[in-house]
Formats: C-alpha cells, structure tokens, sequence
C-alpha cells in the first residue's frame, strides 16, 4: 500500500485539502469546469470578478495568443451582483470546496457594496480584492500602484468582509511590489494573491494596430513564470514571511513542477489559470504531481516545502 501523503495547507485559518486553486477570470463563477474534474478535488475555486451592476466588458477582440502566453483584455465582464446572487450562489453551496469571490468595481463603493452583500453567505469562505486588473480605464490596477490607496480600499473591504478572510490581488506593473504587498498587509489582509497579469501590446504589422480593441492588455502563461516566481519570493521574504501572512502564487503554472517553484519561493497556495483553456484538468493533474513527487522525495506533509528554497 502506497504511503498517504497530506497536501492540506494554513491558509489563513482555513484548511484546504491541497494547495491547488484555480484563478480568477479563467474558470467561470462555479461550476463551469465540472464536465472535466471533480471539483471537490481542488484545494479551492476563485470566481470571476463581480461587479455591483452587469458588466459587458471591452469591445473584440479581446483575446490574443502570444508566444509562450495569452494576452487578454476582457475589462472584467460580468453578470453583476444579482444575478450572480440568484443562479452562480446556489450552485456555489452545492460545491465542495472553498470559493473565494473576485470583488471589482470602479470605486471604493463599488468593492464595499459588493463585499457587503456577500459578507454573510456561507457558501463563501473569502474574498479576493482585485485591485490589479490592467484592462480597465478606471478602477482596477489604478487602485493597486498606489501604496495609500490600497492601504485605504484593503481596510475598507475589510470592514464590510467581516469576519470572512480577505485575500488582496497584486499587480506586477509597479516599481516595487512590496510596498503595495505592505500596504496591503497594514490595510487588514489576512492573505495576499500575485501575480496578476504584466500589461502588454501586441501589434498588427499589416494594418499597424494593435490587435486588441482595448490596443493593451494583461499578458499570462508560461511567458511570464520565471517573473512571478521571483516576486513570490520577494513579497515572502520581505512582508508575508515576518507577518505570517500566506500567499497564493500564480503566473504561468502548467505543471506540479512549476507549482513546486512557486511554494518553494514561499507560496502557501497556488492558482491555475491559463493552462486550464487548453487542459481543462489542469489543476487535478497537478494535485497528483505534487502527491508524486513528495512520495518520491520522502515527504509527508506539502507544508515542509513552503518556503523552503535553499
């Protein structure tokens, strides 16, 4: 009989059953992937961003693949609050795993009205404060450069979160990340997300435009890997590590190795987003991987590895 091995993780108070999570804006509100895993498997599940009132998003195109990633400027589309409320919610409670919902908004309004609608559901077991989005014209990664303002908008979500965990989306387009990781942390974040996507362009050579209506967007993928893992550890070392703060790492993960970089670069936790619209049971064949390769290595709990680059 093969020995068991524990991929459960602290993350901030809750205990998912593996570190494995999908990201926001790349797996639907709920249940969209479950005709190709068993959801029940993940660590847990983000949602797509929600807006108090619908959103439609940017105009098309929208999506462009690049070498080695994928340029998006989706400008946060959504079915908004309410709707989100009456059909995503009760699919959301049948689901057995952890769902943080992606807040977004043009204000600071907007974040708090839509944390405080949400703040006394159970089905949900936190939040994700996406302050980070490149491809929107106000709001979103206008919040997140600025240290003062993601101290205020990460306190404000806070109140109205209640007592429902806090977990703030960074975004990589900054000078240095970990004063907006600091900011965030003295806000009241009990947990930190990065990297969101790098904002890019790619261009036309015939027509001489660019190729996505909004002319840039946010770049994601195996492209981008090599720089999340450096900021993962940067943001570990040097704020989440003496806070006791976890982190959930993203950027380009595709396989249990890449996933391996990253929790060895500090992340507790880890999200699969692009990867998953090419292999749609991305996230399961990375849960085993890790169970692989910590069976091969002789380790028992996942949690050893946390932060254990030498």
């Amino acid at each position: 009989m093969s020995e068991s091995i524990d991929l459960s993780v602290d993350f901030a108070g809750l205990n998912p059953v593996n570190p494995v999570f999908t990201a926001s804006g790349t797996c639907g509100y709920c249940d969209e992937l479950s005709d190709f895993m068993d959801l029940s498997r993940l660590g847990g599940f983000v949602t797509k961003s929600i807006t108090p009132e619908p959103r439609k998003g940017n105009l098309t195109p929208r999506i462009v693949e690049t070498d080695s990633g994928m340029l998006n400027a989706i400008g946060l589309a959504n079915v908004g609050l309410d709707q989100f409320i009456e059909e995503k919610l009760p699919v959301i409670a049948e689901m057995k795993t952890l769902v943080f919902v992606n807040l977004a908004g043009r204000t600071m309004e907007d974040y708090v009205a839509v944390t405080e609608k949400l703040a006394d559901r159970e089905e949900i077991a936190g939040f994700e404060l996406n302050i980070s989005c490149p491809n929107v014209k106000k709001g979103g990664i206008t919040f997140g450069t600025d240290p003062i303002q993601v101290e205020q908008i990460t306190s404000a979500v806070k109140v109205a979160a209640q007592n429902k965990i806090l977990m703030v989306k960074l975004t990589p387009n900054v000078t240095e990340i970990t004063e907006t990781a600091r900011a965030a942390v003295y806000g009241g974040a009990n947990a930190l997300s990065l990297v969101n996507t790098f904002t890019a362009m790619v261009i036309d050579i015939e027509t001489r435009r660019p190729i996505l209506a909004n002319r840039s967007g946010g770049l994601s993928g195996p492209a981008i890997k090599p720089i999340a893992v450096y900021l993962v550890h940067r943001v570990f070392t040097e704020v989440a590590k003496p806070n006791h703060i976890p982190i959930m790492g993203m950027g380009g993960i595709r396989t249990a190795s890449d996933a391996l970089e990253f929790i060895l670069a500090g992340a507790t936790a880890i999200a699969v987003g692009t990867a998953t619209f090419s292999q749609p049971d991305c996230a399961l064949r990375i849960i085993h991987g890790l169970e692989e390769f910590c069976r091969r290595k002789g380790i028992h709990h996942i949690r050893e590895l946390i932060g254990g680059l030498q």
